[in-house]
């Protein structure tokens, strides 16, 4: 059986933060030492490979007029503010169910002849907010959705839980050829931004955006010259060392993200180890993983840009080219990192590259707390 994943589309909120404007927010925090002073330079310079980010929090930008009773950023005195966690996920209910539906109605838009009548199934995917009835809920109901829709939220899993749920949907395609899986990650990172003196804090502040992505994975076959990627196969690796390094917890002041600068090289160490039991089974591509040339076997690499060296450490492992890491980079520069609904705007700007032939093998990874790698193989088609 072959389960494509088809109608890939992506969503952000309206307002864009400049990283230079955020950063000399930031900077001039009361409170920040100077030592946190430099890192914020450092962190939210051009080191970052970030140039612009999204977020729900319309009050943080400069634009316009400022609100009267400020929640998140008091414009009049330049001050950050620190609101609760409860009404960190009140703003997040509002915004994250506006963004689930609107990436949903996006993905059923961008695919003929499928409609919201034919959707068996739906996986939500989200680690930024929680409340229920939930966003599955939410989706079945505004976008019409039969009634006996079966739904599935993967939450709290972190910047991976997009390649699970990816995988969730083929076997469920697999069990019944005639299911059509709505997936929908949406991650709302700037609710948890804060200012602080801790240098984990502030790199995570530094790179964290808001987006939303969506697809619907069927076996059903796509039209005649519809895009779409194949879903060939995923593996899943937990490395032996790396669980404090990467966490996500909840506090009184909203979630709170611990990044150590020991996880690129953590995942340098065991990224080879991750991706082989996925391309064993096809035996050129073992070969070329076994010679150290798996770069050249495998034409387009979705690789999840959790920062810069993360990215730059993929690259010197795999020995990939520069044009293979181009859309991780792209997508970090344009967006940040948006936790799981990254990886889908990565493989949305591969499969829109007229380079991106019919057969065409993408391997897509991400990483999260553990410290786990996700990985998928997929085909271009189309």
């Amino acid at each position: 059986m072959t389960v494509t994943m088809r109608g890939l589309s992506t969503v952000v909120p309206a307002t864009e933060l400049s990283q230079p404007a955020v950063a000399e927010v930031f900077a001039a925090q009361p409170g920040l030492s100077r030592l946190s002073q430099r890192i914020v330079t450092t962190s939210f310079g051009e080191a970052s490979g970030i140039e612009r980010r999204y977020t729900v929090i319309d009050e943080l930008t400069l634009d316009g007029d400022a609100p009267a009773e400020p929640e998140f950023f008091d414009r009049a005195s330049g001050a950050l503010l620190d609101p609760g966690t409860r009404l960190r996920n009140d703003r997040y209910e509002a915004h994250a169910s506006r963004l689930y539906v609107e990436a949903g109605r996006a993905a059923l838009d961008a695919v003929d002849g499928l409609d919201a009548a034919d959707v068996t199934h739906v996986v939500t995917v989200s680690c930024t907010g929680f409340y229920a009835p939930g966003p599955d809920f939410v989706l079945a109901r505004d976008l019409g959705l039969p009634a006996g829709v079966q739904r599935y939220h993967l939450g709290f899993m972190g910047c991976y839980a997009s390649v699970p749920a990816l995988r969730l949907a083929r076997q469920l395609c697999e069990a019944d050829a005639r299911a059509v899986v709505l997936v929908v990650s949406v991650e709302l990172c700037t609710l948890h931004l804060r200012t602080s003196n801790d240098p984990d804090t502030i790199v995570a502040t530094s790179l964290f955006g808001d987006g939303a992505g969506a697809a619907l994975v069927t076996a059903r076959p796509p039209a005649d010259g519809e895009r779409a990627l194949q879903l060939d196969g995923f593996a899943t690796r937990t490395t032996p060392r790396g669980e404090g390094a990467m966490a996500w917890r909840i506090g009184d002041h909203g979630f709170e993200m611990v990044l150590s600068n020991a996880v690129p090289s953590l995942i340098g160490e065991h990224i080879t180890g991750a991706i082989a039991p996925l391309l064993e089974p096809e035996p050129v591509l073992a070969a070329a993983l076994a010679d150290g040339e798996v770069g050249g076997a495998i034409e387009h690499w979705a690789i999840h840009p959790g920062g810069r060296s993360i990215l730059d450490r993929v690259e010197s492992t795999l020995a990939l080219s520069e044009p293979q890491l181009a859309p991780a980079r792209e997508t970090l520069r344009d967006y940040g990192n948006m936790s799981s609904a990254t990886v889908l705007f990565v493989l949305q700007r591969i499969l829109r590259d007229t380079a991106a032939a019919d057969g065409d093998r993408v391997a897509a990874m991400a990483f999260g707390p553990g410290l786990t790698v996700e990985s998928a193989l997929l085909t271009v088609r189309g």
